[in-house]
């Protein structure tokens, strides 16, 4: 297991912003990718923003512009800004890391998971 601490969910009005953080036990670069993903009640979870070991960035198009996603390698944490909130965007929202290890020439995926902060945005 590779302990993922979120923090920085909370309430906000629309046009607000919050900074989630998640903090990573060990070595960051340990994992191919650090995403955030985001699960509304009655909804599959879903991919709000990646970001690469190599710090290439990717987001879904519903958050793109007004999110961003970084990194702090010292400090084993990743970020997720986001700004211009909409109440569409009320979630859980969840750390992930993403490690392949090669076993015997086979790529074997493994995903660690935080256990969630609540982002509610009110209209």
């Amino acid at each position: 297991q590779v302990p993922l601490v979120e923090s920085g969910g909370g309430l906000v009005q629309t046009g607000g912003s919050l900074r989630l953080s998640c903090a990573v036990s060990g070595n960051l670069f340990r994992f191919n990718a650090m995403g955030w993903y985001r699960q509304a009640p009655g909804k599959q979870r879903e991919l709000v923003a990646r970001i690469t070991r190599g710090s290439n960035t990717d987001y879904d198009d519903s958050v793109q512009g007004r999110f961003t996603v970084s990194r702090d390698n010292a400090k084993n944490t990743v970020y997720l800004q986001m700004n211009s909130l909409k109440p569409e965007d009320t979630a859980v929202y969840y750390c992930n890391a993403h490690m392949i290890t090669t076993i015997q020439g086979l790529d074997v995926p493994s995903d660690y998971w935080g256990q969630g902060t609540q982002v509610t945005v009110s209209s």
